[in-house]
This record gives structure tokens, C-alpha cells and sequence, in this order.
């Protein structure tokens, strides 16, 4: 498991963050005892799941996984403290509201939402990811 810190513009709002990189062994013993699917992204970028593991110890692990194109396998997998997770659900479910409102308002006119913001951060760390072997 590699770590690495994630910088950020100063207009994102958000402070850097440490960032694991997951081998698929380190992935296996972190989901060992389950896991949970809690959401989706679709970006330009890739296809990421969120969700939280457990594995046999008991510890909790916070960890995306990244699939590009049509690749049935994940081509990453990361790993985020709570709060850094946290924050990032926090941005799905603010994004949900504003879809359902959108939908009800039927306008096409798409602005900069938490959904935009969430896949910005994304790309950050993809991108700093990237020269981080797992």
C-alpha cells in the first residue's frame, strides 16, 4: 500500500488529503469480511464505486474503486480516511437533491453542482494517483 497526499486548487475548498493506493492483495484482505456498495460515478475520467469493507480484524476501510472504459476490472483502488469519504458522500447526496430538482423543473441548463465538484476531486487524485505504483 502506497500513500500519497492529494493537493488541491485553493477555489476547490477542500485541504489536501493522504491518499492509499491498494495492491489487489491489500484489496482482498480489506474487503475479507464484506463490504458495502453505497454509490456510483460516471465521469469522463473513469467509472467509480464507493464503498465502505470490512475485513478480519474488524477494521473499517473507506475505498473507491476506479474502472476505465469497458474494463470489467477495477484499473485502481483507493483508499480515504473517514472524514475524506465522509466528504465525499456528502457531495453525492447533495448532488442527488439537485438532480431530483432538475428533473422536476425539466432544465436542461446544467450548472457546477457537488456532482461536478465530487468527479473535479476525482481527477485530482486520479492524476496524482498515477505515479504511484500500489
Amino acid at each position: 500500500m502506497n500513500t500519497f497526499i492529494v493537493g488541491f486548487h485553493q477555489e476547490d475548498n477542500v485541504d489536501s488529503m493522504q491518499v492509499q493506493k491498494l495492491t489487489s492483495a491489500e484489496f482482498e484482505k480489506a474487503t475479507s469480511r464484506g463490504f458495502r456498495r453505497l454509490f456510483e460515478l460516471d465521469t469522463n475520467i473513469g467509472y467509480f464505486v464507493f464503498f465502505d469493507a470490512e475485513d478480519d480484524e474488524g477494521d473499517l476501510s473507506h475505498l473507491v474503486l476506479q474502472y476505465e472504459e469497458d474494463n470489467q476490472d477495477p484499473s485502481d483502488c483507493y483508499s480515504f480516511t473517514k472524514n475524506d469519504f465522509y466528504e465525499f458522500m456528502a457531495l453525492y447526496l447533495q448532488g442527488m437533491d439537485e438532480v431530483e430538482v432538475e428533473e422536476e423543473e425539466d432544465d436542461d441548463n446544467e450548472e457546477y453542482g457537488p456532482i461536478h465538484h465530487l468527479a473535479h476531486l476525482m481527477f485530482h487524485i486520479v492524476e496524482e494517483g498515477k505515479s504511484v505504483k500500489p
